[in-house]
C-alpha cells in the first residue's frame, strides 16, 4: 500500500500534467511489451512493436526489470515538457546519482544471477554507458511509442477533461476522489494499491498527477522522496483505448479514417465538432449544437470512428473531447459546410 499524505498547502498545489510524458510512456511500455496480460488491449501493439524493433535493448532490459523498482533517473521531471528535454536531463545525470540508483536496483537482484555482473559494470563505468543507453531509448521509443503518439495524446486529453470537470465541480478534494479505483482518497491521505508498503509525505510541495496510457493496474511514483512528487496513474480511457493497429502511419488505419471522414462533410457535423470545445457530455453537445440527443450521440460516434473525438465515461454520463487530429482539422478549416 502506498499512502500519500497531504497538508492544506499540498491540496492547493495539486495539478494535472499538461501532456503525456514521453519518457514515462516509453519506460512503462517496456513493461507492457514483456507482460502477457491485457492481450485485448496490447496484443497487436506487442506484435507490431516487436516487428519494428531492430535495435539493441539489452541495457534497457537490465535497468528495467519485469516488475519492481527501476532507477528514477530514467524518468526525469523535465520529461513532462517533452521528449527532447527529458533526454537532455538524462544526458546530464550526475555519476554519483546514477551509481546510487543502480545500486538500489542491484540490491533487489538475486545473489549469483546473471544480471549482477552487468549491473556492476554499468555502475563502475560512470556515465560512459549513457550514449548507448540513450541510443537504445531512442530506438525503442521510435518502434513502440512514436507511431501511437497521437492516440496516446488523445487518451490523456480525455483524462484531463474528466479530471478538470471534477476539479471545477468540487475542487482538489473532488479531483482526488474521482481518480481510478486503485486510488482511494481518504482525506488527508491518498491510498494506492502498491507492491510495497510505503508512506510519502508531500510537505507543502504539492503533487503532479501524471495520467499514463501504458501504466496499468497500479500507480507509480519515484523512489527518492526528495525528488519533486509525481504520481503516474492509469488513464481511465474506458472506450477505444487500444492502440490503433499499425500505429498512426499504417495505411489500413488511414484508409478507414478517410472513409469515415467522408461522412463528416456537412454543416451539422462541423457545428457538432466545434461544439465539443474543451469537452462536452452528449446532452451538453446536443444543447450547444441545437440537435436532438440521439443525433448528437450519432455524430459523436462517427467522429470517434474517424479519430476526431475521444469518449470517456464520467460518472453516469460520457464526456467527449476533441483529439489532436480533430483539433488540427478545425484549425485548418478542413470540414466543409
Amino acid at each position: 500500500m502506498l499512502r500519500i499524505h497531504f497538508t492544506g498547502v499540498d491540496l492547493a498545489r495539486v495539478r494535472m500534467a499538461g501532456r503525456p510524458d514521453a519518457l514515462w510512456e516509453t519506460i512503462l511500455s517496456f513493461h507492457r511489451l514483456r507482460d502477457r496480460r491485457d492481450a485485448r488491449l496490447f496484443g497487436e501493439w506487442r506484435t507490431e512493436t516487436r516487428s519494428r524493433l531492430n535495435s539493441e535493448t539489452r541495457m534497457l532490459g537490465m535497468l528495467i526489470p519485469g516488475r519492481g523498482y527501476f532507477p528514477d533517473f530514467l524518468t526525469p521531471v523535465e520529461g513532462q515538457y517533452g521528449w527532447d528535454m527529458g533526454l537532455d536531463a538524462l544526458r546530464g545525470i550526475r555519476p554519483e546519482r546514477m551509481r546510487h540508483e543502480v545500486l538500489l536496483l542491484g540490491a533487489g537482484t538475486a545473489p549469483g544471477s546473471a544480471v549482477a555482473p552487468r549491473l556492476r559494470e554499468f555502475m563502475d563505468g560512470g556515465t560512459k554507458h549513457l550514449p548507448r543507453l540513450l541510443g537504445e531509448l531512442r530506438g525503442y521509443h521510435r518502434a513502440a511509442v512514436e507511431p501511437y503518439w497521437t492516440h496516446i495524446q488523445a487518451q490523456i486529453e480525455a483524462e484531463r477533461a474528466a479530471r478538470g470537470r471534477a476539479l471545477l465541480d468540487g475542487g482538489a478534494d473532488e479531483l482526488l476522489a474521482s481518480l481510478p479505483p486503485m486510488l482511494r482518497w481518504r482525506a488527508p491521505v491518498l491510498e494506492c494499491d502498491y507492491p510495497v508498503d510505503r508512506d510519502v509525505r508531500l510537505r507543502g510541495r504539492g503533487l503532479l498527477l501524471q495520467p499514463s496510457f501504458f501504466c496499468r493496474r497500479t500507480a507509480v511514483t519515484l523512489h527518492d522522496p526528495e525528488q519533486p512528487p509525481v504520481l503516474v496513474y492509469p488513464a481511465a480511457a474506458q472506450l477505444a483505448s487500444a492502440p490503433p493497429a499499425g500505429g498512426e502511419a499504417a495505411r489500413p488505419v488511414e484508409e478507414r479514417r478517410q472513409r469515415t471522414l467522408g461522412k463528416l462533410v456537412g454543416h451539422t457535423r462541423s457545428v457538432v465538432l466545434r461544439a465539443i470545445g474543451d469537452g462536452a457530455t452528449t446532452s451538453e453537445l446536443a444543447r450547444r449544437a441545437g440537435v436532438s440527443l440521439a443525433s448528437a450521440s450519432q455524430h459523436a460516434c462517427v467522429m470517434r470512428e474517424a479519430g476526431l473525438v475521444t469518449t470517456l465515461r464520467h460518472g453516469n454520463a460520457v464526456l467527449h473531447t476533441v483529439t489532436p487530429l480533430g483539433a488540427a482539422l478545425l484549425k485548418g478549416g478542413a470540414v466543409a459546410s
